[in-house]
């Protein structure tokens, strides 16, 4: 293999890919890049057997080869290069020489025959979306996931497929965030597919706001092509819970007030918060929303806001995290909040594209 290559390419093949990388690898070989030509391109791949990403850029190849590279070692070379077009020549005696400039690299490598194929999953769906769409869907559920590893089926995003809609639902337990996209599709009864966490992160990392996204859906897979990156994951086995059983029913009297001046409000009472006191509270009366927190240890904030409400007056305590989290996922200038007692979830809902709900804490 001999190839040469503009480092800023480079650099963005190798960022495309790294965080299929982990260091829990058990097979050496996981901890490599496979680098391949293709015609006039390169191919940067990385898995760890659960998730696989492929990143193809444009290189002058002057001679075809593959050959696989410590990916640590050979990022960080790459990174530390000067801005100028990268040479890379594969020797017989598994070594590879780079340069740039006047820097030499001559590093190991090991026969592309030890690195595992990426699987093609037999597609029993497809989908394609624009990548922008796909992901503010994300945006909008991902810091819903469990990260609670005994809860497997709630450890990603729940991907439903309807006939003309697609859904992504998260939730740990505490809270649940459901986005809805129309979409036509060929499905003709409701199809569920959980796609892990990690998947999910790198799908963000990697998505851009112009260009479309085809996914395919297998019976354990799913693949993503994102223009010059493909990522093939294994899907969460297992049945998500029922969704729809936790959505109340919506009701009239609820709080409007501007996300800009409730975020900060929120923001800054959880600054008093701690490990043993995490709850907030919010005091709800006529037109007027209380923000406050008492720390007994640390001290104590109030903060006044006027907002839109004619319900009953009402104390309720939330973790402030869920609610700056949903608060920041959400474009509207002004939510309304639907509020019904102590120990009723808080439920907001945008249009009919989007529902968080999440549940109250004890206050102390």
């Amino acid at each position: 293999m001999r190839i040469s290559v503009k480092k800023e390419d480079l650099v963005f093949g190798i960022q495309a890919v790294i965080g299929a990388i982990t260091q829990k690898n058990t097979l050496p070989i996981l901890s490599n890049f496979l680098l391949e030509t293709d015609n006039n391109n390169i191919k940067i791949t990385a898995t760890d057997l659960d998730i696989g990403i492929t990143a193809t850029i444009q290189a002058k190849v002057q001679e075809e080869g593959a050959v696989t590279v410590l990916a640590k070692r050979f990022a960080d070379i790459i990174k530390e290069l000067p801005n100028n077009e990268i040479e890379i020549t594969a020797k017989k005696n598994n070594t590879i020489i780079i340069k740039a400039d006047t820097a030499t690299f001559k590093i190991l490598t090991t026969p592309k025959d030890e690195f595992p194929q990426l699987p093609k999953p037999n597609t029993i769906e497809e989908i394609i979306i624009k990548q922008e769409d796909l992901k503010q869907m994300l945006l909008a559920t991902t810091y819903a996931m469990s990260r609670d590893e005994t809860r497997y089926v709630l450890n990603g995003i729940c991907c439903v497929i309807e006939k003309k809609h697609i859904k992504l639902i998260a939730t740990d337990g505490r809270r649940l965030a459901i986005v809805k996209h129309k979409q036509e599709t060929n499905t003709q009864e409701e199809k569920k597919y959980i796609i892990p966490t990690k998947t999910t992160q790198e799908l963000l990392k990697n998505l851009n706001d112009t260009e479309e996204a085809k996914i395919q859906f297998s019976k354990n897979q799913v693949a993503f092509y994102l223009s010059n990156i493909h990522i093939v994951s294994r899907l969460v086995e297992g049945e998500f819970p029922d969704y729809k059983q936790a959505i109340p029913k919506e009701i009239e009297k609820k709080l409007t007030i501007e996300r800009s001046k409730l975020i900060p409000a929120i923001k800054r009472a959880g600054l008093l918060t701690t490990p043993e006191s995490q709850a907030i509270k919010l005091q709800l009366t006529k037109n007027k929303l209380v923000v406050s927190k008492t720390t007994p240890e640390i001290g104590e904030t109030k903060e006044e806001i006027i907002v839109k409400y004619t319900g009953d007056d009402l104390l309720i305590g939330f973790n402030p995290t869920y609610l700056q989290e949903a608060l920041k996922s959400i474009k509207q200038d002004t939510i309304e909040i639907e509020l019904t007692g102590p120990e009723k979830p808080g439920v907001i809902r945008i249009d009919d594209t989007y529902i968080y709900i999440v549940l109250p804490m004890q206050i102390t």
